[in-house]
Order: structure tokens, then sequence, then C-alpha cells
């Protein structure tokens, strides 16, 4: 239970992180800013919802049962009957298909925004008649919005590598 409640909140929290991202980067100065009450309640959220999707089980939604080598346990996803299997489809649709197809939205829309805003910096330098808008010593440095951007699609790609065979099973 505990792994599956650590993945859950591993996952969701890297959805809050791209959230945010999101709003940051392809929202701008419109966009509403993240206040602590406002990250404390999206915690909360996290912690809750992954919280009850993982102690589903010990109330009679699928159950908790020794897996591989018998030194670890996992949900039965081995059983096929309607109860077990419910779960396991429901489970992966709530805690790597739904965050995946989000994830993959959000990185498309912060990935555009920050190409579209270096398109816009060489046509207007382009205009002025310089090489770059930006200073001589920062010229071969990324924002930090991208730099964080690259990042976190970087985490949460691997994430998903990592994830998606056991998911397959």
């Amino acid at each position: 239970m505990a792994g599956s409640l650590f993945g859950c909140v591993s996952i969701w929290t890297m959805v809050m992180i791209a959230f945010d991202r999101y709003n940051v980067i392809v929202r701008g100065m419109s966009a509403e800013p993240l206040t602590s009450k406002k990250a404390a309640f999206q915690i909360f959220l996290v912690w809750a919802s992954s919280a009850v999707w993982t102690l589903l089980p010990f109330f009679g939604w699928n159950r908790y049962v020794p897996e591989g080598n018998m030194t670890s346990c996992t949900i039965d996803y081995l059983t096929k009957d309607f109860i077990s299997s419910s779960y396991v489809i429901m489970y992966g649709i709530a805690v790597y298909f739904v965050p995946l197809l989000t994830l993959i939205y959000n990185y498309t829309f912060i990935v555009k925004s920050v190409a579209n805003h270096e398109q816009q910096l060489r046509e207007q330098a382009k205009k002025m008649n310089v090489s770059s808008l930006r200073a001589n010593a920062d010229q071969q440095k990324q924002s930090a919005e991208c730099r964080l951007a690259k990042v976190a699609l970087m985490t949460v790609g691997l994430w998903f590598i990592l994830w998606s065979p056991y998911i397959t099973i």
C-alpha cells in the first residue's frame, strides 16, 4: 500500500507542478498566481485522492497480495473477476492515463509557448539589426522557465518510461 500511495502522490505532484509551469509560462502575466493557500490545498488534494485510491483495496474493491518473489505486495491484478479487474482498470486510468494525458497537454503548450517567445525575440532582434536581444553574457543561456520545463519534462518522461511496463502487465 505504501508503494502505491507514494507512487500516486509522486505522479500527481508532478501534474500539479506541470499545471503551475503551464500557468506561469503559457498564461504569463494574465495567470492567477499560485498562493500558499492554493498550494496547500493542492498538496492536500493530492494526498487525499492518493490515500483514497490506495485504501480502497482494504474495503473490498480488489486486495493487496504478495507478488513476484514474495518480498513485496501489490494490488491483485491477476484475478480476473469483475471486482479485481474493475479496480485495476479504474486505478490505471486515474493514476496513469489521466496524469499522462494531462502532462502531455501541459507540456505541449509549454513547449509551443517557449518556441513562440524565442521566435518573437529573434524577429525583434532582426528588426533592430542586432544579433540578439539578450545581454552578451546571456546569449548562449536559456531562460529559467525553459530550463525548468526541460528538467520537469525529463523527470515526467522518465517516470512514465519506468512505469509503462508495469501498467502494461
